[in-house]
């Protein structure tokens, strides 16, 4: 059974007999445990275990053994309200693993109930984790909350990012209503990173506001975590172009790169972070940028 964007009654809303339905739906529970490990020059997947519509199916290697590529599939190819996915990422010392997503996420309109994602990642000491899903596509009422933890040992290094679309803008979608609840931290060697909460209410000024989303429906943000940020690092973002309506803004914390944007469109954010990635690839993680093939099919 693959789940699907919830028939609505007049003006988008649904109707009292769909939300009933949509309230007795048990909703798809899922998890995913993925385990790397460094065996001599290659970094191996060694502990893939799943419940529900959650899966790997095998481990890619487009850039040479030193590198594990792994996509993460969601059969039913959304998140409704009831449902629950439950994703953990362990690399053990001096592995590294690439993780992406084959296509957008999206979160549907819900009858009430909240949808919930939660990532976990372990990074073992001098290993590496990117993850680098696509685009999340957040419909115009839906209830989901998002949280992320990451714990770093000493040498890890981890490179993340979330590229958030509030509505279908290519149909003329706007967030009116609904919630999205975030939630991030990232710890290394138990001493926080990076702690960050927000909370995006359909149909809220903010949303418009200057300080704010500044009516851009797509936000996104790459962390890079794990060791003292360059001046070179920053220069290198710093001095890429911004296309047309994006803003964009590269920050340093301490052990922590913050790179953000605002866009209209999903694309424009994408094309972003990927240069971004791209510049720091080379510079922080010593290996040169190969896109995972998933992204070109």
């Amino acid at each position: 059974m693959i789940a699907a964007p919830h028939a609505t009654g007049r003006g988008g809303a649904p109707s009292g007999r769909q939300a009933l339905e949509e309230a007795a739906r048990p909703g798809w529970q899922a998890r995913l445990a993925l385990g790397f490990e460094r065996r001599g020059e290659k970094s191996t997947l060694v502990h893939c275990e799943h419940y529900g519509p959650l899966r790997v199916q095998k481990a890619l290697y487009p850039e040479g053994h030193d590198v594990c590529h792994a996509i993460v599939l969601h059969p039913p190819g959304g998140v409704a309200g009831g449902d629950t996915l439950e994703i953990s990422v362990a690399a053990a010392a001096r592995a590294r693993a690439l993780l992406t997503t084959p296509g957008a996420g999206k979160w549907y309109r819900s009858g009430g109930r909240q949808a919930r994602q939660c990532l976990s990642v372990r990074v073992g000491e001098g290993a590496l984790v990117e993850w680098l899903p696509q685009e999340t596509i957040v419909f115009d009422g839906a209830e989901a909350r998002m949280q992320a933890r990451v714990e770093l040992a000493a040498g890890a290094l981890f490179c993340g990012w979330e590229i958030l679309c509030l509505g279908r803008t290519a149909a003329g979608e706007h967030f009116s209503r609904g919630r999205l609840e975030l939630a991030t931290r990232i710890e290394k060697e138990g001493r926080p990173l990076w702690i960050e909460r927000a909370q995006l209410l359909g149909g809220s000024s903010w949303l418009a506001a200057p300080a704010g989303l500044a009516g851009r429906p797509v936000s996104a943000t790459l962390l890079l975590a794990g060791r003292p940020v360059e001046h070179d690092w920053l220069a290198a973002c710093r001095a890429l172009p911004a296309a047309e309506g994006l803003l964009t803004g590269v920050t340093a914390l301490p052990e922590l790169l913050v790179a953000r944007c605002l866009a209209p469109g999903a694309e424009l954010a994408r094309a972003w972070l990927n240069e971004v990635w791209q510049q720091l690839r080379p510079l922080a993680l010593g290996k040169p940028a190969v896109w995972p093939r998933i992204w070109s099919t």
